[in-house]
This record gives C-alpha cells, sequence and structure tokens, in this order.
C-alpha cells in the first residue's frame, strides 16, 4: 500500500524524530516523555512505520481516544481508517488485512493475551498515556516485562505525559527516556479561588456531597466560571477549555454561558459518552457563523487524551470524579475530589500551544501546594477482580509476585479473589492461590466486566441467552434514553412506556424490543427520527446494538442457545443474580432504606422504577457511593434465589432441634444467609444432616422410649405392654424404684441400632432386613425393664378387682400425689351406684392398710394416741390380729381397728375417736362414677354423696339396663 509520511514541524516529536528512532532501533524499550501538545502520541507510529516496523500496535486509555487519533493518523498519511491505519474498541473493529498501525484500548491488547500469549502478532507495542496508571496499564506494564526476555525482537514504546517518566525506565531496567518539549510558549497560572481559605475542601472530602457554608465573598463553581470568562474576554481571541469534574457538571455550566447570550460564543461539551458526532464538533472548525471564541466543557477526557486545537485559554475547576473502591464496603465509590498537582499542571499545558497562554485555576495556590503530587494509580483504587480472572486464566502465577509497577495491597488482592469466589470463577487450592473453575474458564473469554460475564454464562441454564445478552449490552453503554433539561416530561412521557414496576432489567428489554418491532417497519431515516422523537440517542441504540452482536459472537464458544422472545421473567433475574450476589438488599420499612450486604445501608436511585413503590427485596445491577450509597438499576427479587447459585457462601444457623411425629424424624428451623443478608428466614430442615448424633438421640428418645411415632412394628407393641405393665405395679405399690427410667430404655436401644439410623423412616428400611436375622433383637424382658435393687411384689396385694356382695368391680390404681385420683380408684357403673354400700371400702386393698392404719392411729387424739407409739409399729401388731374382711357384711374399718386396740394395748377407742380429715386422701377409696359406654359421670371419694348427687340418673340407668332386650 503506497503512503508517504511527514511530520508537521511545529511538533517538538517532529524536530527530534532522529534521536527517537536511533533510541527505538538501539533498545528493546524506549519510554518517551512529551508534555500535551508535544505530537507524541500521533508521530511515534509514523516514525515506527519509517523504522521498518510492520505490525505496530498502539493502546489508548480510552475509546474516543483511540478512534479519534488512528482517524488523525490515518488523515496524516494520506488514508481512511481501516486500511493502513485501523482501530478496534471494545465492539467496534475498524482493522483489516493491510493495517500495520492499529490504535486500541489497553483492554483490547489484554483480551488479545487469551489467544496469543506472545503478542505474535505485533513487532512494536507501544503504550500511551502510560502515566495515567490505569488498572489495564499497569498489567500490561507487568506482563510485557515477563515477556519480553522471550520476545528479544519486539520493541516496546511507553509514552509518558512529563510526569515521574523514571518509574517507568527503574522498572524496565533502566531503559533510555527521550523528553520531548512541548510547551513552546510561556502559560500564565491565575490563581482565582472560590471559597475563602479556610473552606478549602482536603483531599478526601466529597465536595459534591458536602457543601461548605459560604462565607459573603464565595462563589460556586459556576459563578467562578463565568467570572473567568470575563477576566478572559479581555485578552486577545482564543478558544477556551473549561475542566470539570463531570457530565452533570458541564451541564449546569451549559445552561449557565448559555443564559448569558455572549456574543459570538459557541459553547461544546467534551466527555467520553458524548455522541460520535457531537464529539467530532469539538475537533473541528466551527459551522455556526460569526463564532469568535469557542469554550469547551471538558471532563479528564481532555486533560491528557486528546488535544483539542485551538485552545488558548484553560479554566480549571481542580476536581474530577475519581473511582475509588472500598474494600470495606465492596462498593464503588465516585466522589468529586482534588485532583493532582501532575493533573493540574496537565491541565495548565492544554493552553499556550500556539501562543502565550493563560490558566485560570479556581482554587488558590496554597490549595495546589498541599495537592499530592501525582494521582493514584488506579490499581490501588479499584477492584482487582478482572485483572487476576485474566492472570489466572493466563497462569501467570502467584498474583502477589507479578511485577507490577506499584504492586497493589495484599488486601486488594484478596478482594479481587474473594469477588471471583462469589461469582464461582474461582477455588482456592490448598496452598491458598485461586484455580480456576469451569465457569471462571468461561467468564475468561468474554471481555466485559466479571459480574456481567457471569450473568451470561448463567442464561444457558435458564434458557434466556438473548434477553441476558440484551441487558447486559445495555448496561454497558450509556443509558439510550436521554432527559434534556428543558423536556423532561415529555422525554419521562415517552419512556414511561416500556417502564416494568417490578424491574429496571425488564424495562431495557421492553425498550429493546420496541426498538427491533420499529427498526424492522420503519426505514433508517424514519427509524432515526423516531428515536428523536422519542428521546432515544440514535449513536447509542446502533451501539447498544453492537454490543450485543459482538456479545452474541464472543459467546459463541460457550454454547449459548439464543432462545425465542418471551423468555422467563424469573429465570432472566436468576441468571442477572448469579452476577450480584452482594448486591441484594432487604427493606427497612422503618429506616425507608435498605440492608445489603456486610450491613451496609443503600437507597433506590430516584430514576429507578423502583423508587417509589419499594419491594421488599432487590437486586441492583450497580452500587454507587455520590451523596450516599445509591442502588443502580434494580429488580424486585425472592432473596432465596440467592441460594443455589451462591452455593458455599451462604452461612446456615439452625436453632430448635425437635422431634416432629409427622416428619418421623428430628427437625429443625434454618436460617440462611448470605454476606450477613437473610435470604432464608425460617425453613424446617433434617437435623441428621447437621448433627446426626443428636438427631439419633431425639429419634430414640421420642419415637422408641416415649413412643411418639407412626409405628406398627411388634417389638414395639410388646415392649410398650411390657412396660405398662410394670408401670402399674408401680402405680399400685406407691413406689418409683421397680421400673428402670427411661435413661435405661434409651441405653436398649441405643446398643442395639446403628449410628446412621435417625428417623423413621431410616429406621424401618433398616429393621425390614435386620429382623430376618434377629426377631428378638428389640424385644425387652422384664429383667431388662426392672431396676437392679427391684423387690418381689405381692400382686395380691393390689388386687385389680374389689368384691361386695356379688359385685366385682374393676380397681385402677394412681401414683400421684395431690391428683384427685391418687391411689385406687374403684370403677363404679352407673347402674350398680345405688346397690353399692360405703360400708367395706374404707378396708382398702390389702397392700395399703399399713399405711392407712398407721394414719388412723396418728389420726387419735393425743390422750389415746400416746398409748399407741410408734404409730408405725402399732401398725404392725395391729395388723396381725387383723381378721379378713367378710364381703358380704362388713365391718366399719373404724371398728375393727378399735376393738384392736383395745384388746392389744387396754384402751378404750370408740370409731369417732378417730379424725378421718386428717387422713391422707390416698388412703381412702376414690370412686368413678361411669355409664354404659366407659365415660366418666362423675368422681369423688364420698360414695353416700356420689349417690345422693346422682340417684336419679343412677335410677334411669337402671330402667335402661333392664328394658334392654335379652339376646
Amino acid at each position: 500500500m503506497e503512503f508517504s509520511i511527514a511530520y508537521p514541524p511545529e511538533l517538538p516529536v517532529s524536530r527530534m524524530r532522529d534521536e527517537i528512532a536511533d533510541a527505538i532501533r538501539d533498545n528493546q524499550v524506549v519510554i518517551v516523555a512529551g508534555a500535551t501538545g508535544s505530537g507524541k502520541t500521533t508521530q511515534l507510529p509514523k516514525i515506527c512505520l519509517e523504522l521498518g516496523r510492520e505490525s505496530i500496535g498502539h493502546t489508548q486509555p480510552r475509546r474516543l481516544a483511540a478512534r479519534t487519533i488512528s482517524e488523525r493518523i490515518a488523515e496524516e498519511l494520506g488514508g481512511e481508517v481501516g486500511q493502513l491505519v485501523g482501530y478496534q474498541v471494545r465492539f467496534t473493529d475498524k482493522v483489516s488485512a493491510d493495517t500495520r498501525i492499529k490504535l486500541m484500548t489497553d483492554g483490547i491488547l489484554l483480551n488479545e493475551l487469551q489467544r496469543d500469549r506472545l503478542l505474535k502478532k505485533y513487532d512494536t507495542i507501544i503504550i500511551d498515556e502510560a502515566h495515567e496508571r490505569s488498572l489495564n496499564i499497569d498489567f500490561l506494564l507487568g506482563y510485557l516485562k515477563q515477556l519480553l526476555p522471550r520476545r528479544p525482537d519486539l520493541k516496546l514504546i511507553i509514552t509518558s505525559a512529563t510526569i515521574d517518566p523514571q518509574s517507568f525506565s527503574r522498572h524496565f531496567g533502566d531503559a533510555p527516556i527521550v523528553e520531548v518539549s512541548g510547551r513552546t510558549y510561556p502559560v500564565e497560572i491565575r490563581y482565582r479561588p472560590l471559597v475563602a481559605e479556610a473552606a478549602v475542601a482536603g483531599e478526601d472530602d466529597d465536595l459534591a456531597d458536602a457543601p461548605l457554608e459560604r462565607p459573603a465573598d464565595d462563589r460556586d463553581f459556576l459563578e467562578g466560571i463565568n467570572a473567568a470568562l470575563d477576566e478572559l474576554a479581555a485578552e486577545s481571541s482564543g478558544d477556551v477549555l473549561v475542566f470539570l469534574s463531570g457530565e452533570n457538571e458541564i451541564r449546569d455550566a451549559e445552561d449557565a454561558i448559555r443564559s448569558r447570550n455572549l456574543p459570538h460564543t459557541e459553547v461544546l461539551p467534551l466527555y467520553g459518552r458524548l455522541s460520535s458526532a457531537d464529539q467530532h464538533r469539538v475537533f473541528q472548525p466551527s459551522t455556526q457563523a460569526g463564532v469568535r471564541r469557542r469554550i469547551v466543557l471538558a471532563t479528564n477526557v481532555a486533560e491528557t487524551s486528546l488535544t483539542v486545537p485551538g485552545i488558548k485559554y484553560v479554566i480549571d475547576a481542580g476536581t474530577a470524579r475519581i473511582s475509588r473502591y472500598s474494600v470495606r464496603s465492596k462498593v464503588q465509590r465516585l466522589p468529586i475530589e482534588a485532583i493532582s498537582q501532575a493533573s493540574a499542571n496537565q491541565r495548565s499545558g492544554r493552553s499556550g500551544r500556539t501562543s502565550d497562554g493563560i490558566a485560570i485555576r479556581l482554587y488558590s495556590e496554597e490549595d495546589f501546594a498541599r495537592r499530592p503530587e501525582f494521582t493514584e494509580p488506579e490499581i490501588l483504587r479499584t477492584n482487582l477482580a478482572a485483572v487476576i480472572l485474566q492472570m489466572v486464566s493466563l497462569g501467570l502465577g502467584d498474583i502477589a509476585a507479578f511485577p507490577f509497577l506499584q504492586p497493589p495491597d495484599s488486601r486488594g488482592i484478596k478482594d479481587g479473589v474473594d469477588l471471583l469466589t462469589e461469582l464461582g470463577a474461582v477455588v482456592r487450592s490448598p496452598d491458598g492461590s485461586p484455580t480456576l473453575t469451569k465457569v471462571g474458564r468461561d467468564l475468561s473469554r468474554l471481555p466485559i466486566d466479571p459480574r456481567f460475564a457471569r450473568m451470561v454464562v448463567e442464561s444457558r441454564k435458564h434458557g434466556v441467552s438473548r434477553e441476558v445478552m440484551i441487558m447486559v449490552a445495555g448496561l454497558t453503554i450509556q443509558d439510550v434514553r436521554e432527559r434534556p433539561l428543558e423536556k423532561r416530561p415529555q422525554a419521562d412521557q415517552q419512556h414511561a412506556r416500556f417502564v416494568d414496576p417490578s424491574s429496571d432489567f425488564i424495562t431495557l428489554l421492553n425498550l429493546w424490543n420496541h426498538l427491533e418491532e420499529k427498526e424492522a417497519e420503519l426505514s433508517s431515516s424514519a427509524f432515526r427520527r423516531m428515536c428523536k422523537a422519542e428521546f432515544l440517542n440514535y449513536v447509542r441504540v446502533r451501539e447498544w446494538k453492537d454490543v450485543f452482536r459482538q456479545l452474541r459472537q464472543l459467546a459463541r464458544p460457550l454454547d449459548l442457545q439464543m432462545n425465542e422472545p418471551k423468555a422467563d421473567p424469573d429465570g432472566i433475574h436468576k441468571s442477572l443474580l448469579a452476577g450480584l450476589l452482594s448486591h441484594i438488599g432487604l427493606k427497612d420499612a422503618q429506616k425507608k432504606d435498605y440492608v445489603g450486604a456486610r450491613q451496609s445501608r443503600f437507597v433506590v436511585f430516584p430514576g429507578s422504577a423502583l423508587a417509589k413503590k419499594q419491594p421488599d427485596a432487590i437486586m441492583s445491577a450497580e452500587l454507587v457511593e455520590t451523596s450516599r450509597l445509591f442502588a443502580r438499576t434494580n429488580a424486585a427479587i425472592d432473596p432465596a434465589w440467592a441460594e443455589p447459585i451462591a452455593g458455599g457462601l451462604v452461612k446456615r444457623t439452625h436453632s430448635e432441634p425437635h422431634w416432629e411425629k409427622k416428619q418421623g424424624a428430628t427437625v429443625a428451623w434454618e436460617r440462611v444467609t448470605l454476606y450477613g443478608v437473610p435470604i432464608v428466614l425460617k425453613r424446617r430442615v433434617q437435623f441428621s444432616r447437621i448433627d446426626p448424633a443428636y438427631a439419633r438421640e431425639l429419634f430414640i428418645r421420642h419415637a422408641l422410649v416415649e413412643g411418639d411415632w407412626e409405628s406398627q412394628q411388634a417389638f414395639d407393641r410388646a415392649n410398650r405392654k411390657l412396660r405398662e405393665e410394670l408401670a402399674e405395679v408401680e402405680e399400685r405399690t406407691r413406689r418409683r424404684d421397680i421400673l428402670n427410667d427411661d435413661e435405661a430404655v434409651f441405653e436398649f436401644y441405643d446398643k442395639r441400632i446403628p449410628r446412621d439410623v435417625a428417623s423413621t423412616r431410616a429406621f424401618e428400611g433398616w429393621w425390614k432386613k435386620q429382623r430376618q436375622e434377629t426377631p428378638d433383637l428389640l424385644t425387652m424382658t422384664a429383667e431388662e425393664l426392672l431396676a437392679e435393687d427391684a423387690v418381689d411384689v405381692d400382686e395380691g396385694a393390689f388386687p385389680p378387682t374389689w368384691q361386695q356382695g356379688d359385685q366385682r368391680l374393676s380397681l385402677t390404681y394412681r401414683f400421684e400425689p395431690g391428683a384427685p385420683d391418687d391411689g385406687v380408684t374403684v370403677q363404679v357403673p352407673l347402674a350398680l351406684l345405688a346397690r353399692l354400700s360405703p360400708a367395706g371400702f374404707d378396708w382398702q386393698v390389702p397392700g395399703m392398710r399399713r399405711d392407712l392404719v398407721t394414719a388412723m392411729i396418728k389420726a387419735l387424739p393425743k390422750a389415746l394416741r400416746k398409748n399407741v407409739v410408734p404409730a408405725a409399729d402399732w401398725a404392725d401388731r395391729l395388723l396381725e390380729g387383723l381378721p379378713e374382711p367378710d364381703p358380704q357384711h362388713p365391718v366399719a374399718f373404724t371398728t375393727t381397728i378399735a376393738g384392736l386396740i383395745m384388746r392389744k394395748a387396754h384402751v378404750r377407742v370408740a370409731d369417732d375417736d378417730f379424725d378421718l380429715d386428717r387422713i391422707p386422701a390416698h388412703l381412702r377409696m376414690a370412686f368413678r362414677v361411669v355409664d354404659e359406654r366407659g365415660r366418666e359421670v362423675a368422681a369423688g371419694r364420698d360414695l353416700t354423696e356420689l349417690q345422693a348427687r346422682l340417684s336419679s340418673r343412677a335410677r334411669d340407668s337402671v330402667a335402661r339396663a333392664t328394658a334392654r332386650p335379652v339376646e
């Protein structure tokens, strides 16, 4: 391809091209330090071309710079972009087989390492604007330091403004530095501080968010800019470059300046996300008639990356939005900070390119002197996840040992690895270093933020890849929706058609579908007009579509299927959530904000569809701290969705383990949290997988010992019957030392049941096989249930029935002091109630008579009682002469005992000498009257009173009994 090389004589680089060429020829690494406007960016590739270098890779920190510089170099070489000179940015590729100079963002070169680790397609690499020390630049410089010994033919040229070029030289073994003077005319620095010195904000203050109280002579930045413009109006003609901190400040300044209607003046904004057409206006002669001065309002994109022609004056507000990642809170902050001295000098250097210049700084000289010398490298103030992912995928070894120009601290490295762990991209190997997972390998193939890449990978599982890639593409560019200040109501009305009240992500999808439909219906020009009428930025719409197309191509190796529209919204949000696990928030109704990961607090950004009607739980694509922590682009979610995605990241706590008969198992309440956010509040879980030993213990105690289970096992019925019989003996004898306690029963089962049996289901599965071999393994014997010191019990002393006349009545026993039926209770059918006589029941059962006689002695008056003490001994003597009761003609027990005392103690005792109220209740018979169905009618210890109270019911019962036909 024919081309001619010429060097603009006014550029300092042109005058030094021979010295630069010699340095490049004789050294593998050369540092070219040139002040702003020296021409190093546009002329160095031409010098390399003239040296015979065949393939020159030229990196830029920003997409805008890569495109505009490629256009400038192509123009100087007499060609078109895409021929000899091309460029490639994130999703735009203007490179052909004829291209020998390729401009690209440093991120593009970084991604090429995945496919070309030795960078064989290049014989020359130019890392431009290295002084900016972006994360990508620092990583590339570290990688190239390792690569150069393996590629002795590769030339590396590092360009830097005159900001500490020695650090680059030292990094590459004292590589030569060629310094190029760029400022050919002097620049006068004027200090015009906005605020009184006492109120100057420090480096760490967020100037936008903590307004200071203004003394009478203080001004805001808009007043300061207008005052500076008035001051410069008295100077000779020339364009003005105003440095501001961000897009919002630029818009405010644009409005303030335009409202003054300055004659013969054109106001132009310049920032990274401005449309291409608007950016081009800055670099082209004005098309407005009569314009004598242009005022360019720019962010720090014009500080070093782009040279704006015709600038004679600079107004520097002295601030910039500096992206800072908080390792503590895990969020990206965008505070407005005071710029460094180096940045301030770079800004001032933009004036005086063609003649003497003036730079007005809207801060004091003392303030300037206090500022740091250099801007802190990005590697020290951002999350390192993306770079670490690339390093791990490239197998670059120990991250801490990587030759970074300025190594990040261990906290920063750990934080980046933690994020990759959250995304499932890496796992810790035994030595603690991160190892790439399958998900991580997939993520490393996508040149986008790892969080977004994780969403795309997860979409494969839910069959929503089309929708997720549309959303991810939309999130990686500036919002296509525009809200001009003067037409915000109309814009909001147009955009409201697409809003999904529960998801900003679905809102994006709705907008995309609308654009797809209209683009298919309309001609290209009509579609462009429609975008303008609906306040949609046409250039950004095209970029959105390009990004989606490129993303879809890049994702092809991941085997993602492009599903049809109408995908499941839950599947979409679950896919997005895979990249946003630490961006979940639960609503705090009292404080009207959200509690997020690690107890962070944030509010929904006012522009979100969820700002007015806020759901209980949300996920956010971005958490950014300005005046406070804002959640941008949100969706309502079920926080429980995060559990299967997060895997081992969740923490589980369990409470109240307890036996549940219906479940046939020990269960507990589980609470699941993710980074401190409760994603499952209370869920019943099987406790056997948490604490198998304790779950088994509760199973044995509740199911087998206490019988609280649904079982039809023969051994269980037999054991329960045996235990009931032995328990009945204890009730009759009023003793608790016959039957072993429940602990002995537990031990019986504990010794015989395997350790892995902890539920009804597991037990029945085991026992079904085991009983074939040992059917009696779990059947208890009386010997196993009786206490070691248990004595034999005379069951005749505690008979099961009571005989009165020809009636035999059932007896029940209860040993429960204080209970109404403590002692012996006679079961009396209602029909027999009237036929019974109280006489005889006072004799009690034989086993209770010794205690009864003892109590009766104690119930005598003292004058009588003193003759028969000790009472227990006399009870034994009296019982020796006690006759058997006559069930047909019972004699009152008091009469019998009084007679025995008379015979043995020679003391006259009458029946009414016994104070029966002093005899314990359990020694007096209780009566329980039951109807024909065995249901209790009444109960008490006074048979006569029961007979009186139930006389009519008893007669009715008798009548029914006699009227019943004989079968």
